[in-house]
């Protein structure tokens, strides 16, 4: 991947986050809806008709466990509230949507994130796995692109810009707060705002050492046989400072993040919602 397209990803972000702030209220013929039922974190992103972030907004929830729907009426509620929201402050209908899942769950849970998002008012246009949709932004035409996100690190590599493989497996953010709950006797509910306390990085990135080891040898498993000469780290759990030092070393791959992975892939999602309702 050039050096560019990262700086490009990172200047996307920001201009994102503006928006989160200050949504950008313009005329446009059509809006695109990324919607990204995450563990920890449900996020939705609006782009114009030119795929310009104009809004968006995010909220802690707890209705998606391990990349599966556990709380099917409140994630229908909580995409609702965040959409009406949205359509508030830009005083406008949004009406498409994408939305995404972790590789491989498509035959377990495709139905019903495609049902919240429905549910909540939306047209579906596209429904794709979580670190192919977070490449609509990084372009990456060569590498690993690694989402680690609550439950599930998934892992898409690509080769010539074409996704050639995807996986997904079990450990993530959870299982970071549960060694923190652990270490710190606290309940997981307080692990996880310890977690994302920027403040607390640098000592837990000594506790959390072995679980981000455990995710790095999940990467070297899903790449053993591929041409893989870079590493692209995403998802919520990719905030951690230095994490990508730790995979890096441990892997033996250079391995980048961008300035905020948190946002690449509901903004990957947003990227590639259409106004061509999927049947």
């Amino acid at each position: 991947m050039k050096r560019h397209s990262m700086k490009a990803c990172n200047q996307f972000v920001a201009d994102f986050e503006k928006v989160i702030k200050k949504p950008l209220k313009h005329f446009s013929k059509t809006y695109y809806t990324g919607v990204d039922l995450g563990t920890a974190c449900v996020v939705l992103a609006v782009l114009d008709e030119d795929y310009k972030p104009v809004a968006g907004a995010y909220r802690y929830a707890d209705v998606v466990r391990d990349g599966m729907v556990v709380d099917y009426i409140g994630a229908v509620e909580l995409v609702r509230e965040l959409k009406e929201e949205l359509e508030q402050e830009l005083n406008t209908e949004l009406i498409y949507a994408a939305a995404s899942l972790p590789p491989g769950t498509d035959e377990l849970d495709g139905g019903a994130i495609k049902n919240v998002v429905q549910s909540a008012g939306f047209e579906l246009t596209n429904l794709l796995d979580e670190p192919t949709a977070a490449n609509r932004l990084l372009q990456v035409t060569d590498g690993a692109v690694v989402d680690i996100g609550g439950g599930t690190t998934g892992i898409s590599i690509v080769e010539n810009s074409q996704v050639i493989k995807v996986a997904d497996e079990a450990t993530g953010g959870t299982h970071l707060s549960l060694v923190i709950s652990g270490a710190y006797k606290l309940t997981f509910e307080a692990a996880e705002k310890y977690k994302q306390n920027k403040q607390n990085h640098d000592e837990l990135l000594h506790v959390l050492k072995p679980v981000i080891e455990k995710i790095s040898s999940i990467v070297i498993q899903q790449t053993k046989g591929y041409n893989v000469d870079g590493i692209y780290l995403v998802g919520g759990t990719a905030c951690l400072k230095n994490i990508e030092t730790i995979i890096e070393k441990t892997t033996g791959i250079p391995t980048y993040k961008p300035t905020n992975p948190m946002f690449v892939t509901p903004l990957g999602i947003a990227l590639s919602c259409t106004d061509q309702v999927l049947t």
